[in-house]
């Protein structure tokens, strides 16, 4: 008895400090020392933290999430009885900008003990990955970030596969991906953030947070988005930070006259891809050049804030993310931005540099930048903050329509997004759908990601096609709608075409030989007279007109040996759910 006692107050009374704060902030620990502190966590604090994990990295390690929680709702069917807000926040994502790691264990100990956010647990589930790329994390070294002042050591950007992580949220190729897909759909966080530290130019402003929806998304959250991102950026500035909205990168690399934007990323990126399931995404990135310790309290600091105050406003932010959640079921959510741009319309802002230099390197014989810390100085500078759609969408009324011969493996797809679908119990005869043939295919010349990109040119069309037994059927009208636009529109620049999945359906595989082209494009010239006159009409084009195999393959595409499925994407359209259907997950 007096045993147990002395263990449990042994416990209690354990510090849970990390080797970062043990060091002064000059150091930060190996992976290790986080699979410890998920296991101390729950000891030290009873039915309020669990330590769970959801996958395992290619590399054999454990992925690690500390969910914490005031009255015990640890797991996602809890927190959606109670109608209770959840706030995922991960770190090390890119494994050496890891302030997130530390910043979060640090946080949670001190909101655990009563010594920060009181009574914020009563109102907020707290989901903490503190570090997703792990195998990165463990590819330790002196000088894996040499624009980053601090830690001494700190781990490598990429996986051991070598996927960088913030472009894998669409396509999913990684098995850490797919793992915390799986996670974040399951806990379904009304806020999602992503904890970083920029590369780039040396200034005195501390710390980027975009948050969205606010400019984009759906119209219930965005003026919610904008309340939450003022009064999160007025208590960072009265702790002494210089917040900015945006990425802080100039147009021109290196050249602070040319300005600065406010960007919306593809959904390839964390913060974009939450938006794009309607919910809040949010990227921090606090600034490479500040010394560790100040880049650890501002990323404390930025989720302090945003814990505050989704604990406070989080009915109301719930009650609009319930609203738009039943639009999107409803089949109202239809029209979806593909792609933003800034347009030419700025205007001037005071940013906080410092005094510099640009030059002609004699070495480079391009643009030298030199910055002096030394001498701040207050740089007038154009921003570009107004956005407009670069390329819309509009879902079909019914959804899409996967063949078997893509369905497994778009299957697994789906189901790590979260996404509905069923399939078809028996073959239908020919049915009218929506197909899409690319006019012009392009090939990205070199690898982006591990992945050969692809970008088309085309339209839908009305076309009637029958479809076999197993065919997936996936409908618009669910809560994710507009990710569906995202993976299934081929001109999306994230789309699984745009990614390289559907190649093969974009090289030609069968050929005619000019021996059999030349007489039957004679004998179609003289029998055709549709032919000859489109024929004619090609012939305007100086290019057309002096290119041999263009001339020559005019006639094979008329060709009934023609293969009618080159540069058909393989993914329909319908407007309405076919007959026949089962459940698919």
């Amino acid at each position: 008895m007096l045993l147990s006692a002395l263990l449990a107050l042994t416990l209690h009374q354990t510090p849970l400090t990390t080797v970062a704060e043990q060091s002064g902030w000059l150091r930060t620990g190996r992976y290790a020392e986080v699979e410890t502190l998920c296991r101390a966590f729950p000891k030290r604090y009873p039915g309020k933290v669990r330590c769970d994990s959801f996958g395992t990295t290619p590399e054999g390690r454990p992925l690690l999430v500390l969910t914490a929680s005031a009255d015990g709702t640890l797991t996602p069917a809890a927190a959606a009885k109670k109608g209770r807000p959840v706030v995922f926040f991960q770190g090390g994502i890119h494994a050496g900008e890891i302030d997130g790691k530390d910043a979060g264990f640090w946080l949670l100990r001190d909101v655990l003990d009563g010594k920060a956010l009181p009574g914020v647990l009563q109102g907020v589930t707290a989901v903490f990955v503190p570090v997703f790329n792990v195998d990165g994390h463990e590819r330790f070294g002196l000088n894996n970030r040499p624009n980053q002042v601090g830690p001494e050591e700190m781990g490598w950007r990429v996986t051991a596969q070598g996927f960088n992580l913030n472009r894998d949220y669409v396509k999913a190729d990684a098995p850490e991906m797919g793992a915390l897909l799986t996670l974040l759909h399951t806990w379904d966080p009304l806020v999602s953030i992503d904890l970083h530290v920029t590369d780039g130019a040396q200034f005195e402003h501390d710390v980027s947070v975009q948050l969205e929806p606010r400019k984009t998304g759906p119209e219930p959250l965005r003026a919610p988005g904008e309340k939450l991102r003022q009064e999160l950026f007025t208590a960072l500035e009265a702790q002494g930070h210089l917040p900015l909205p945006f990425y802080p990168s100039f147009r021109q690399e290196d050249d602070p006259r040319s300005g600065v934007s406010y960007g919306v990323a593809p959904p390839r990126f964390s913060n974009a891809y939450w938006m794009v399931n309607r919910r809040y995404g949010v990227l921090v990135e606090t600034h490479s050049w500040k010394p560790y310790a100040h880049r650890v309290a501002t990323t404390r600091h930025v989720l302090e804030g945003l814990l505050r105050l989704v604990a406070r406003d989080g009915q109301a932010l719930m009650k609009a993310r319930a609203a738009v959640d039943a639009e999107a079921e409803a089949g109202k959510a239809r029209e979806v931005v593909l792609a933003w741009e800034t347009t030419d319309k700025s205007r001037p802002i005071d940013f906080r540099g410092y005094a510099y230099e640009r030059s002609p390197s004699d070495l480079s014989q391009r643009p030298w930048i030199r910055y002096d810390p030394t001498k701040p100085q207050v740089w007038t500078i154009p921003y570009f903050e107004e956005l407009r759609p670069a390329l819309t969408t509009t879902l079909p009324a019914g959804g899409y329509l996967v063949p078997p011969a893509h369905a497994e493996w778009v299957a697994r797809k789906l189901t790590v997004h979260g996404l509905r679908f069923q399939r078809l119990g028996q073959a239908l005869p020919p049915t009218g759908v929506e197909v899409f043939r690319a006019t012009e295919a392009s090939f990205r010349p070199g690898s982006y990601e591990g992945r050969q990109p692809l970008s088309v040119k085309g339209q839908w069309t009305k076309e009637s096609w029958p479809l076999p037994a197993g065919t997936l059927y996936v409908p618009a009208a669910q809560k994710s709608a507009p990710l569906l636009a995202h993976l299934f529109e081929p001109l999306g620049p994230d789309s699984l075409l745009a990614w390289g999945f559907f190649n093969n359906h974009f090289e030609q595989k069968e050929y005619i030989e000019d021996y059999v082209v030349e007489p039957f494009a004679r004998e179609v010239l003289a029998k055709d007279p549709a032919v000859k006159a489109a024929w004619e009409e090609r012939l305007k084009d100086k290019a057309f007109a002096g290119d041999a195999r263009a001339r020559l393959r005019f006639f094979a595409e008329r060709h009934p040996a023609w293969d009618s499925r080159l540069n058909l994407y393989p993914i329909f359209r319908t407007d309405s759910a076919p007959t026949g259907l089962k459940a698919g997950r």
